[in-house]
């Protein structure tokens, strides 16, 4: 059987909806029963990032020279992003919250994701997650990413002021936010998320919009994060570049581009 050009090799539902692993020209990839693929993998290279989104999203690398401490991600989806920190990171440890265990199999199942001590899954809303610990969890992470998406964009449940203030609690005082947002056809959404952001991280905030795609990558610094120079970042971005053959350069360029009214608030001229 054959969907969105490719061959379906899996499908299943769940009671938010149908589940299909499609496979075409050597890459495999989730769906939520559209079109739009949620996670997709090279199979000759399973630990390569190969949707252009999740390479985006490497670009907190400009402002941390690693992970070495404890992140947290919120939506799991097929595992692309948790699988490339897994690689590259061997000091990491990750919290993974995903909203619909029928997809944290599948990202076991169909794309690799491996039982590693350094990981933890939880089922759970990744909202209510973040919320219910501004107490027990307060400045625990130097790291957040967040891809909350279903098949209908941004899960609602990210969409409010409130869960930016519990992420920015929950976060080390240098921590750093990773969002994928939608700039495309749901402008003003994006457009409110920005807002929030902005006032929950004193307008430390920047965003690199993803070429030919609708996808924006936002960037929020918590308050005691360092102020990097353009000179520094320029010399960073072309070591990263070597490094893990991501288009660096570019997402510096694009930043900077991109960023006129706050870049003086998160980089030093």
């Amino acid at each position: 059987m054959y969907r969105y050009e490719g061959r379906v090799i899996h499908e299943s539902h769940d009671d938010d909806g149908i589940l299909e692993v499609i496979e075409t020209a050597g890459i495999r990839s989730l769906h939520f029963g559209s079109s739009p693929r949620q996670s997709s993998m090279l199979l000759a290279e399973p630990d390569k990032l190969q949707l252009d989104y999740v390479r985006a999203m490497t670009c907190w690398l400009l402002f941390k020279p690693t992970l070495d401490e404890e992140a947290l991600i919120i939506g799991l989806g097929g595992g692309s992003l948790t699988k490339h920190l897994l690689h590259h990171f061997p000091e990491c440890r990750l919290k993974a919250v995903e909203y619909r265990s029928s997809v944290v199999k599948i990202a076991r199942s169909h794309f690799g994701l491996p039982l590693d001590p350094r990981l933890k899954v939880i089922i759970d809303d990744g909202a209510k997650y973040v919320r219910q610990r501004t107490e027990s969890q307060a400045e625990q992470y130097s790291l957040m990413f967040i891809d909350a998406f279903d098949h209908e964009g941004m899960a609602s449940s990210i969409c409010n002021h409130a869960f930016f203030d519990a992420c920015k609690i929950l976060l080390k005082k240098d921590g750093m936010l990773v969002i994928n947002l939608w700039g495309g056809i749901n402008r003003p959404l994006f457009q409110q998320v920005s807002l929030w952001l902005g006032h929950t991280f004193n307008w430390r905030i920047l965003f690199l919009p993803v070429k030919g795609r609708g996808n924006i990558i936002g960037l929020a610094f918590n308050d005691k994060a360092p102020l990097h120079s353009m000179k520094d970042l320029r010399t960073r971005a072309i070591i990263l570049e070597q490094l893990y053959q991501i288009d660096f350069i570019s997402y510096l360029k694009e930043i900077f581009k991109h960023n006129s009214s706050v870049i003086n608030n998160s980089i030093k001229p």
